[in-house]
C-alpha cells in the first residue's frame, strides 16, 4: 500500500462539482445566462422534487487556523441584523425569476463561518421571513452546522421547531496538542453536552466531524478521538483528510510548520486505521471519507441509489437546483454555476443595489454534463456506466488513464462500466480525475488543488 500511496499522493479535487472551480470558463458566462438556467431548472423540477437551498452564514469570533473556507472573524454581533437583512433580500431576487410561483424547498442547510454564532432570534427571523414566500416540501431535509462551544439549548430547539432535524457538529480532535495547533480548544464535555441536548429535543440524525492528518497528529491520538466520539455515538461520522492549502490567502493555515504535518504515508495510515475502527464499531462507510450507522438516511440512501453529492457534502436526497444565498455563497443550476461576491462589504451592496451578488461562474456544455453524471457516480456509487448511446467523450483515453490503476487493483473495467475496487476506495479522487477532461487537457502550472491522500 505504501508504494501505491507515493504513487497517487498528488494534488486533485474534492469533485463536489464538474468541472470544478479552477476550470470554470467565464468568457462564456453572463449573469443573464445563469437567470436563464435557473429559470429553465426551476420550471422544470419545482413541482417534482422542490428546490435545495445552501445559506452561508460566515462569521466566526475566532479564528480556526486548519479552515480554508470564506469567513469573517469578529466578535461584533452588530454585524448579524444587516447581513440577514441582506440574505433576505437576495433570496427576494431569486423569487422574482420564479414568476409567482412559491419555490417548494426540500433541502436546507445553514453553513459557515459559524450558524450559530447569530443568535436563536436572529436565525428564526431570517427562516420565518424566508418560509413566508415558500412552500416546504413533506419530505424535506433542514440541517445546520453547529460549534460546540456556542450551541446554545435555544439555537437547538428553535431550529427544531422551524423543521431541522439533523445538526453536523465540528469536533476535529479531542487532543490538547492537536487543538493548540489549530485554535481550536474544544473540551469534550462541550460536545457531549450539545449532542444530549440534540438527542433530547429531538435530532434525528447528529453528526461529528472529524478531521485527520492534522499538525502532531498521529494515531494513538486519532485513536483516543474516535473511541471519545463512540461515547457519544453519532448517527454520522465524517472522516475527512485535512487540506493543505496554505497558499489561498486568508484562509489562516499559517500557524503551525510544514514539518508538524504527517506524511502522506503516516496520513493514509491515519485514515485506514481509522476506517478499520469505526467498522468495529459498527459504522458503515459511505461514498467518500463518510460514516454512518444503518438506520441513518444517508447510509439508506446510498442502498437506495439515491445519494448525491453537491457544494454541501453528501446529501440524502437531490434537487436539480441548488441557490446559494450569502457572501461567497455557491448555487448550481445543474446547467450552471455561480458564486457569490466574496466580500461582505461588496456583497451587501450589490444586494442593496438590487443586483445578484453573482461574479463568476460556469455553463455547462454538453460534454460537461456526460462527464459530470459519470464523476457522480463515481464519488457516490463507487461505479459508473454507459451504453451505446451515451459513448463518454474521449473514453478510450479514459480507460488508458485508468490502466495502471486497473494493474494496480484499484478499478475493473469491462466495455460499459468502470468499478472501484475495495482497494481503490482511498484513491476515489484519483479514478474520478481520469474523467476530467478539463483538468486533464488544462494541467495547471502551480498547485491549486489540496493532497488526494
Amino acid at each position: 500500500m505504501n508504494s501505491l500511496i507515493d504513487k497517487y499522493n498528488i494534488p486533485g479535487p474534492r469533485y463536489t462539482s464538474y468541472p470544478t472551480v479552477p476550470f470554470w470558463d467565464q468568457e462564456t458566462f453572463s449573469t443573464e445566462k445563469w437567470k436563464e438556467s435557473v429559470i429553465r431548472s426551476f420550471n422544470e423540477t419545482n413541482d417534482s422534487e422542490g428546490i435545495s437551498i445552501y445559506m452561508h452564514l460566515p462569521f466566526c469570533e475566532q479564528l480556526c487556523t486548519f479552515c480554508a473556507c470564506h469567513k469573517r472573524i469578529t466578535k461584533r454581533h452588530d454585524v448579524e441584523t444587516p447581513y440577514l437583512e441582506t440574505v433576505l433580500k437576495e433570496w427576494d431576487l431569486y423569487l422574482e425569476l420564479f414568476n409567482g410561483k412559491k419555490p417548494k424547498i426540500k433541502e436546507l442547510h445553514l453553513g459557515g463561518g459559524t450558524p450559530t454564532f447569530f443568535s436563536p432570534l436572529n436565525l428564526k427571523m431570517l427562516l420565518e421571513r424566508l418560509f413566508e414566500k415558500a412552500e416546504i416540501a413533506e419530505d424535506h431535509e433542514f440541517s445546520f452546522e453547529g460549534h460546540p462551544n456556542n450551541t446554545s439549548k435555544m439555537h437547538l430547539q428553535v431550529l427544531y421547531d422551524l423543521g431541522f432535524r439533523r445538526v453536523s457538529f465540528g469536533v476535529q480532535d479531542y487532543d490538547p496538542q492537536v487543538q493548540k495547533a489549530i485554535n481550536r480548544i474544544q473540551p469534550f464535555e462541550n460536545v457531549k453536552k450539545v449532542t444530549d441536548w440534540a438527542r433530547e429535543i429531538g435530532y434525528t440524525s447528529v453528526s461529528h466531524d472529524l478531521i485527520f492528518g492534522l499538525p502532531f497528529h498521529n494515531w494513538e491520538k486519532a485513536e483516543n478521538t474516535i473511541r471519545k466520539t463512540m461515547e457519544l455515538k453519532p448517527d454520522r461520522i465524517a472522516f475527512y483528510s485535512y487540506a493543505h492549502v496554505p497558499w489561498i490567502k486568508g484562509n489562516g493555515q499559517r500557524g503551525f510548520d510544514e514539518n508538524d504535518l504527517p506524511s502522506g504515508e503516516e496520513k493514509r495510515k491515519l485514515y485506514e486505521n481509522g476506517k478499520r475502527l469505526l467498522e468495529e464499531l459498527g459504522y458503515l462507510e459511505v461514498g467518500m471519507d463518510h460514516f454512518s450507522l444503518e438506520h441513518d438516511d444517508l447510509y439508506q440512501s446510498l442502498v437506495n441509489g439515491k445519494i448525491h453529492r453537491n457544494f454541501m457534502g453528501y446529501s440524502s436526497s437531490k434537487t436539480q437546483l441548488m441557490v446559494g444565498l450569502g457572501m461567497s455563497a455557491i448555487s448550481d443550476s445543474w446547467y450552471a454555476f455561480a458564486q457569490n461576491e466574496k466580500s461582505v462589504e461588496q456583497y451587501e451592496k450589490l444586494v442593496n443595489d438590487g443586483i445578484l451578488p453573482v461574479v463568476k461562474g460556469h455553463i455547462l456544455n454538453q460534454e460537461d454534463l456526460i462527464i459530470r453524471k459519470h464523476i457522480l457516480n463515481i464519488m457516490c456509487q463507487l461505479e459508473t456506466f454507459w451504453d451505446l448511446e451515451t459513448v463518454f467523450p474521449e473514453i478510450e483515453n479514459v480507460k488508458r488513464h485508468l490502466q495502471e490503476m486497473k494493474e494496480d487493483g484499484l478499478v475493473e473495467i469491462s466495455d460499459h462500466s468502470i468499478q472501484i475496487t475495495e482497494k481503490g476506495r482511498a484513491f476515489t479522487r484519483n479514478v474520478a480525475m481520469a474523467f476530467d477532461l478539463r483538468l486533464i487537457r488544462n494541467q495547471p502550472e502551480t498547485r491549486i488543488f489540496s493532497m488526494t491522500i
